[in-house]
């Protein structure tokens, strides 16, 4: 099968031989008819399998037939969590709409809102946005959605999870009911599908890959680890398994200023990404990583969404997700666009429930593989994918206290 026998223009075509794209994948195939024959849509494919150019191609197309928009106007509105998906997003349709006469661009918080109403005064084809400066451009009359033909939602299940509830329900009520609406996303929370049943028509629902899978050729393991001990057995594995360019998730902003010190003292060049950092630094931050200045790349979930980068080979979780979903996008970061990729995961036995979580949700037991030397005190329980804690954590024993010194185990611990 050929992007061309999918019905899409000479020109579509061409920009896509350009830049290397020479079979559909499996989502493509399917969403690209359905989306040019106008029908809403829910789509689940795991992350890397091609779902942005799945509703941007044939919406490109759509929009090169139709007539000019009006002044403020838009004619496609995709919504997306964070910054980082909006730059990915819009960039992807800037590269497949080159040669295209269409105006698109990107609005989300964190920069001045000035240089995104200038952008819309003529009208724009797509705008990617997230829902809060979106409705900030709505109540400022910057924006208007009388010619809005198409609503896609792109990691519906993230805004939700982010607290956008409100922010979505008051986006809604602002666009035509008469629309195509399309959802797009790796996995589909129940909350998600119930959402699905009141925006969508009659929609057409594809399912590429098993609900809340992780991409088969992604290496998962679990290395268990008392909690102080992290940053010294990241620091070992590091060297140990000789990683190149590697994608860190801490849970907290702290602990991702924290990390990045102790590896930067150890002459890694590091850098951040986390909801802190101004929008212009952590792109340069981004940059940084893919041209390969910093081999760490350390962040918080607000990166789990939104970073392509090509060929990463390994992904660390320093800290378990608190929402298992998480997981999925986290090490869907590696083994993209049919690579193969390693996902590892320093476990310590307060975590063992989120680590119950990801297993049940991904029906799968992560292989345990205990590293020489880090063994912890505090065992992390045995787990299974029915969610059962097979082994509770022995209590660590205490030392007797005698009046001589016996058996000290020393180990080198990094200030």
């Amino acid at each position: 099968m050929s992007f061309d026998s999918l019905g899409l223009i000479d020109p579509l075509v061409r920009t896509l031989d350009a830049l290397g794209y020479s079979t559909p994948t499996p989502v493509q195939a399917q969403a690209i008819p359905a989306v040019l024959a106008g029908r809403d849509m829910m789509a689940a494919a795991q992350t890397g399998t091609g779902k942005t150019a799945g509703f941007a191609l044939p919406l490109l197309q759509r929009l090169t037939l139709q007539g000019q928009v009006s002044a403020n106007g838009v004619r496609v509105l995709v919504l997306v969590p964070t910054r980082e998906l909006a730059e990915q997003v819009h960039e992807s349709f800037r590269a497949y709409g080159a040669g295209l006469p269409l105006r698109t661009h990107v609005a989300y918080g964190g920069v001045s809102i000035n240089p995104q109403m200038m952008k819309l005064r003529k009208g724009l084809d797509v705008l990617v946005a997230t829902p809060g400066r979106l409705l900030d451009l709505y109540r400022q009359n910057a924006v208007k959605f009388d010619q809005l033909d198409t609503l896609v939602l792109d990691e519906a299940d993230r805004m939700l999870d982010l607290g956008f509830s409100r922010e979505l329900d008051a986006v809604f009520a602002a666009l035509p009911k008469k629309r195509q609406t399309l959802l797009f996303s790796a996995t589909f929370s129940d909350e998600i599908r119930a959402l699905a049943g009141k925006l969508l028509n009659d929609p057409l629902s594809i399912e590429v890959s098993p609900r809340n899978s992780t991409v088969k050729r992604i290496r998962q393991w679990v290395v268990p680890v008392d909690k102080k001990r992290k940053p010294e057995l990241f620091l070992h594995l590091l060297g140990k398994h000789r990683w190149g360019q590697v994608l860190v998730f801490v849970k907290t902003r702290k602990g991702v200023d924290q990390l990045v010190e102790t590896l930067q003292a150890q002459g890694i060049a590091a850098d951040s990404i986390h909801g802190d950092k101004p929008q212009p630094a952590r792109l340069r931050a981004l940059e940084r990583f893919k041209a390969g200045q910093a081999k760490i790349l350390v962040a918080t979930d607000v990166a789990a969404r939104g970073l392509d980068i090509d060929d990463l080979p390994q992904v660390v979780n320093f800290d378990l997700p608190i929402v298992a979903e998480d997981y999925i996008h986290r090490t869907g970061r590696t083994g993209r666009a049919g690579a193969s990729g390693e996902a590892v995961s320093l476990v310590c036995a307060d975590e063992v429930d989120l680590l119950a979580a990801i297993e049940i949700l991904t029906k799968q037991t992560l292989e345990r593989i205990e590293e020489p030397g880090f063994s912890p005190e505090h065992r992390v329980p045995v787990t299974n994918t029915a969610g059962e804690v097979l082994k509770k954590p022995k209590k660590p024993k205490k030392a007797k206290v005698t009046g001589e010194v016996s058996n000290v185990d020393v180990r080198f611990r990094p200030r």
